[in-house]
């Protein structure tokens, strides 16, 4: 039956995460200590040891989540699998879609990791602090949110940046119109319009800078062909094409992330289990609550990993 690996985006850090990968697998542990000298500082210090505060900064996060999800697939490499031969796509949600291409080969570990810490600084940067917010939007239809997105904008960005499914949308943009539009959601019968603890109104308008930062950081890296084609956040499509690829990246930063639509074109096209490699199971938990058809298992701890190759095969 047809497999599809997906690596989890931010939120899904937790402090000691991975660290039970490197104590078993020497191919775990290298991976960590690739990262740390990518970017010239104890990075694994941080994901195992913490302060929970520090790991969770954009600038930090993404490369740590990244490290976690590669490490996990060293594990299962260093016992004989093979993402080529075992798994039909890849896909990530937001920052997981650069550990999915790093899975893949599209770029190097290293360069990877150096890629998200310049994601998470020019995000971060792309607005300056308070000006940006993010709402979760619960049990409203997608036309009624973008209604209340369009209402509430008027002439300020605001609109959905996630769309996970399981009746759960995220809008972004300037604070003012989120938080009016997360009021008019409720009145339209939303179950919940939660305002989110978040640095920066992500995947927005507003992220265009950290787009145009993104741009020249990919022009600057070895690219290459995944050995396993990506669904892309933005098209939902596959490919395989590295200048594509990186064109979707760049467009990633201001775009929605469409995952609710990626787990249901898995679903159309013959993908029967879907792991989440790498910290947390969130992936795991949005995909049940949208397609129950399609099994899921997680590979973030030295357990998990055995229980996914006795099932890989």
């Amino acid at each position: 039956m047809a497999v599809a690996f997906t690596f989890p985006g931010q939120g899904s850090q937790a402090v000691g995460m991975g660290k039970d990968l490197a104590d078993a697998f020497p191919e775990a542990r290298r991976v960590f200590q690739e990262v740390d000298e990518a970017l010239g500082e104890k990075l694994s210090k941080l994901i195992w040891e913490g302060p929970e505060e520090t790991l969770t900064l954009t600038a930090n996060a993404q490369p740590a989540l990244m490290a976690v999800s590669l490490a996990a697939l060293r594990a299962l490499e260093s016992r004989g699998f093979s993402l080529k031969d075992k798994v039909s796509y890849v896909a990530g949600h937001s920052l997981g879609e650069y550990s999915a291409l790093a899975a893949a080969g599209f770029v190097s570990v290293a360069d990877a990791a150096r890629l998200l810490r310049i994601r998470g600084n020019a995000m971060q940067a792309a607005v300056p602090a308070g000006e940006g917010a993010m709402a979760a939007i619960i049990g409203l239809e997608q036309a009624d949110v973008e209604a209340a997105c369009a209402e509430a904008g008027q002439g300020s960005v605001c609109q959905i940046a996630n769309d996970n499914g399981g009746g759960q949308l995220v809008i972004s943009g300037a604070r003012a119109a989120v938080e009016l539009a997360a009021k008019l959601c409720t009145e339209k019968g939303a179950k919940r319009a939660l305002m989110l603890q978040v640095s920066a109104p992500f995947h927005s308008a507003m992220m265009m800078p950290a787009a145009d930062v993104m741009r020249d950081a990919l022009a600057g890296v070895a690219k290459a062909a995944p050995v396993v084609p990506i669904v892309s956040n933005v098209t939902v499509t596959p490919t395989s094409d590295p200048d594509e690829i990186a064109l979707r990246l760049v467009e990633q930063v201001v775009a929605r992330v469409r995952w609710r639509e990626t787990v249901e074109w898995f679903g159309q096209n013959g993908i029967a289990t879907l792991y989440e490699v790498g910290a947390g199971k969130v992936l795991s938990g949005l995909a049940r609550r949208i397609n129950r058809d399609i099994a899921t298992g997680a590979i973030g701890t030295a357990v998990e990993v055995e229980t996914a190759l006795a099932a890989l095969g």
